[in-house]
């Protein structure tokens, strides 16, 4: 029955006539793929000589995670890693990006041994992969780290983590890197240390409301993971490049953000927002040095690089930038005058909201502060393309939030994704019109192969292609699956124009 309704459901979608978006539209090489990351699958926490890690530690603290529940078996990827890779295969992607958990690898970090067991489950999955036509995109750390670093030094707050990071990091291109061509090594540090040390919703939950120095923290952390990039990267570019003949760069946390008023100030601030949210992290590796923005006004509390840091972050150049892009947003200024509302949590001095006199930005998801804006695609992306002279791009994270913490949602509702499969469509449509205006994108993630632990919100929220009963742990796929392999097979596919579609300026349809 399920099945019969999938296809009446798909069937309908295809058959309305709209702006169509199909494979077609993109260069052939272009990569198409799903994400996933270590922690919000993998589960087997302490098996095979894993130590704890941060987040297995963070999670088990009552009342940090919505609905309590933890990483400690996720999705079970470890145990059906093979038939996760089946899901992919039928998918039709020629990539997939996942994390590798360090704690996994170095338990200890590096002052311990290699794990062997961990190293063989990497080796072994991404082989798989290769077996099956499928390019693995390989992130060194997405938000999860050995427990052990945080308790000897700090973790993020010690210059030490660099030290340890360039150990981890070696230590996978010598294990992976002559089959994985494509290396990240942080996913979204621009999220990351804001949560860890800002808003305490991220271990080791600092925050100047309870303790930690939130002036500051956040600004040390992001300072000791770029030069832990720098690090890493200039261990490959040295000692393994040449032989393994890969590319190595950082993915972003990327919202757009568009004036609340028409007006200097809320310009002004939106530039503002965008230099404290992304060119933090990526003007380093460009210009050599932080944002103009924020030196402004952060003054000391922003570290400098020294002038041997200074030559190794322009010897190490970023080889292309990830954007995980999901939803745009309003900025009000709130440097030049009051804002009612209150600042943003940082140093901004902006107001963001989704509504503007009683409208919203875009349709509301059940994800917070989350509309579904497509036209900000087309615009986070040729900002990028500006501003860093059109480097490499992949579109590393894309999706749509399903609400699953209401008994009420059936399993029908949740399989036959609609929303899912316009909100793809039409990003798509706006990524298309990117690229024929010349931005250097290389291709495009889905988030998230399948429903997964979602860090604080926890199993309340599926961003998945494919539907997980986490009582069963039986992957069904939902109507989004069946449009993406379409898509993916070259179907002229139709999407279906809504109040939420947004025609791209110059498509003609």
């Amino acid at each position: 029955m399920i099945k019969r309704l999938s296809c009446f459901l798909l069937f309908h979608l295809l058959s309305l006539m709209a702006c169509p978006i199909d494979r077609s539209q993109f260069p052939t090489d272009f990569v198409f793929g799903t994400s996933t990351s270590s922690y919000q699958i993998e589960g087997a926490y302490l098996e095979d000589n894993k130590s704890l890690s941060n987040w297995d530690v963070f999670s088990h603290i009552p009342g940090k995670i919505k609905g309590g529940g933890t990483g400690d078996v996720a999705v079970d990827h470890y145990h059906l890693y093979m038939e996760d890779v089946e899901l992919l295969h039928s998918l039709g992607v020629n990539s997939y990006r996942f994390s590798i958990s360090w704690a996994r690898i170095l338990p200890r970090g590096r002052f311990g041994r290699v794990n062997q067991a961990g190293i063989s489950f990497y080796s072994n999955l991404v082989n798989e992969l290769l077996r099956r036509g499928i390019q693995p995109f390989v992130t060194l750390n997405h938000f999860d780290i050995p427990q052990e670093l945080e308790e000897r030094y700090g973790a993020w707050l010690s210059p030490q983590i660099q030290k340890d990071f360039g150990y981890f990091a070696e230590a996978c291109f010598k294990a992976l890197g002559d089959r994985v061509k494509y290396w990240i090594t942080f996913n979204e540090p621009n999220l990351m240390v804001k949560f860890q040390y800002l808003t305490g919703e991220f271990p080791p939950g600092l925050c100047s409301a309870e303790y930690g120095n939130s002036a500051s923290e956040p600004y040390i952390a992001g300072h000791n993971v770029i030069l832990s990039h720098a690090t890493a990267t200039q261990i490959y570019k040295n000692k393994y490049r040449v032989k393994q003949g890969g590319s190595i760069g950082i993915v972003m946390s990327a919202d757009w953000y568009e004036p609340l008023r028409n007006i200097p100030a809320d310009v002004l601030a939106v530039q503002r927002h965008l230099a404290f949210e992304n060119a933090w992290f990526v003007d380093p590796f460009i210009f050599g040095d932080y944002p103009p923005e924020m030196r402004q006004i952060l003054g000391s509390r922003l570290p400098t690089f020294s002038a041997e840091e200074r030559r190794m972050l322009q010897s190490n150049k970023l080889d292309f930038i990830g954007i995980n892009h999901y939803t745009t947003l309003y900025v009000e200024d709130c440097l030049f005058s009051p804002c009612k509302h209150g600042h943003f949590p940082g140093d901004t001095f902006t107001h963001v909201t989704g509504e503007r006199d009683g409208h919203t930005i875009g349709t509301p998801t059940e994800m917070p502060n989350f509309y579904v804006v497509p036209r900000g695609m087309q615009q986070i992306v040729e900002y990028f393309q500006k501003r860093y002279n059109n480097v490499v791009m992949y579109i590393t994270e894309n999706g749509y939030p399903q609400g699953d913490n209401n008994s009420s949602i059936s399993q029908n509702e949740l399989l036959n994704d609609k929303e899912r499969v316009e909100y793809i469509a039409n990003y798509l449509s706006f990524l298309n019109v990117a690229i024929r205006n010349g931005a250097n994108v290389k291709g495009y993630f889905a988030w998230s192969l399948m429903d997964n632990f979602e860090w604080f919100y926890g199993f309340t929220l599926r961003f998945g292609l494919y539907h997980v009963d986490y009582n069963t742990m039986k992957r069904k796929p939902k109507l989004s699956a069946q449009w993406y392999k379409e898509f993916l097979n070259g179907s002229k596919t139709l999407i279906r124009r809504t109040g939420g579609f947004q025609s791209p300026r110059r498509m003609r349809c």
